[in-house]
């Protein structure tokens, strides 16, 4: 079956292998914050919600470079607009692998870094993959984003290996050079225009000027309501998990290879539960599997208040909070696609993933406020929770299409 879907669509499956790669990379230098902030504590004497601010710094411009980004994707194609992105991401984490002040971590990893951030992300990822692509469209878009994830099972314990040996400089430099190379290779590999397939299937309403289709969307239902659950779901991922579970489980008394290698388990479990919802989308109700993703992972949040001292409940709440960590960006690329059209793909996402970016600039400082203010952050978690329940309700009043060879699935309870 592997071979016969490579040899249905070869280059489509290369561009998936190359950003996958990309992703890969650059997700892993962004989640290094979390596993940075104990060591930047004792170094530069900063408090975390000074650094919880900086993430939020990165978060908020990525809020604002997403639907530039998404624009720019629809105009000039994928291979000039990621490869500029990769170098600008290399030349944020090499200038903050040199900094020393406080502003130089608020110029080079918030506001540098959050520019290549909001271009290399996963719902830009995914609706770059979505051109090319007709058929396997969910399985596509799942597995080239899980580089978002999945090689991050590799990446972080190696970095937290590098703190104890060679310190967090030189494995900050390294990664940055390593991201100059990949630059090179998206350069090589990706051509300049996707294929025809990218104005063949149902196309939005939306007109051909910018104002029109950012009109069309504003007024569109589906939009808000996967909006809005957007914002949910970077507060509870990127803002709570993303930068505050590696210092949890520091507070918990956890060591930093144990912590990191749980988040490497995270992370590859996020992999797969991004390739199976993907493909899952292609066949099952949509808003049923988005409701569902929120529905468990808010479950996942009181398990996390519980595993202070407990090596097994760290792992397992690893191994299931990866499962629905990531797992809306291909079922939202896939009702993005049926609903507002190709045509305007890289918008609709860049300004999906703008409010993402949002809530995880708001559970980002939240995280760091509330841990700063009550020295725990049981507070965050019920937050999350109740957040997360928000978001299920809202996904399940999208409404679904026909399709042919869909099978409709209960909502969750």
């Amino acid at each position: 079956m592997l071979l016969r879907m490579i040899r249905e669509n070869p280059y489509g499956w290369l561009v998936v292998a190359v950003l996958f790669t990309v992703l890969t990379l650059v997700m892993s230098a962004r989640s290094a914050l979390g596993l940075l902030i104990p060591e930047w504590e004792k170094e530069f004497a900063w408090n975390r919600t000074f650094i919880s601010t900086g993430g939020s710094v990165m978060l908020t411009v990525m809020a604002i470079g997403s639907p530039v980004a998404g624009m720019a994707l629809d105009r000039y194609g994928a291979r000039t607009i990621f490869v500029m992105a990769i170098l600008v991401t290399a030349v944020a984490v090499c200038l903050t692998a040199g900094m020393w002040e406080d502003w130089h971590f608020i110029a080079a990893f918030g506001l540098i870094g959050g520019i290549g951030f909001s271009i290399v992300s996963a719902p830009l990822i995914g609706a770059t993959v979505a051109l090319y692509f007709d058929a396997r469209r969910g399985l596509a878009t799942g597995i080239a984003t899980s580089g978002a994830t999945g090689g991050q099972l590799v990446l972080m314990p190696l970095l937290a290996v590098g703190l104890g040996t060679i310190g967090w400089r030189a494995s900050f430099l390294a990664v940055g050079l390593l991201l100059a190379a990949t630059a090179l290779l998206t350069w090589t590999l990706i051509r300049r225009e996707a294929p025809e397939s990218r104005m063949r299937g149902p196309q939005a309403d939306a007109g051909n000027t910018i104002w029109t289709q950012l009109g069309y969307l504003m007024r569109d239902r589906t939009f808000w309501l996967l909006g809005i659950g957007y914002i949910v779901c970077g507060f509870t991922t990127i803002g709570a998990i993303r930068i505050h579970f590696l210092p949890y489980a520091a507070a918990c008394g956890f060591p930093p290879i144990e912590s990191a290698t749980a988040f490497g388990v995270l992370a590859t479990t996020s992999a797969m539960g991004i390739i199976g919802f993907g493909a899952a989308a292609d066949k099952f109700h949509r808003p049923a599997l988005l409701a569902a993703i929120y529905f468990l992972r808010a479950l996942c949040f009181i398990l996390l208040m519980f595993i202070p001292g407990d090596s097994a409940l760290l792992f397992i709440f690893a191994a299931l909070f990866g499962l629905f960590d990531f797992a809306t960006f291909p079922v939202v690329a896939n009702i993005v696609g049926t609903h507002m059209g190709l045509r305007i793909m890289g918008l609709t996402m860049g300004l999906l993933f703008s409010l993402h970016s949002v809530g995880g600039a708001l559970g980002s400082f939240a995280g760091g406020w509330v841990f700063d203010l009550f020295a725990q952050y049981d507070w965050m978690w019920l937050a999350s929770f109740a957040l997360a329940l928000l978001a299920a309700f809202l996904s399940i009043l999208v409404h679904e299409p026909h399709r042919t060879g869909f099978i409709r699935v209960a909502a969750p309870a």
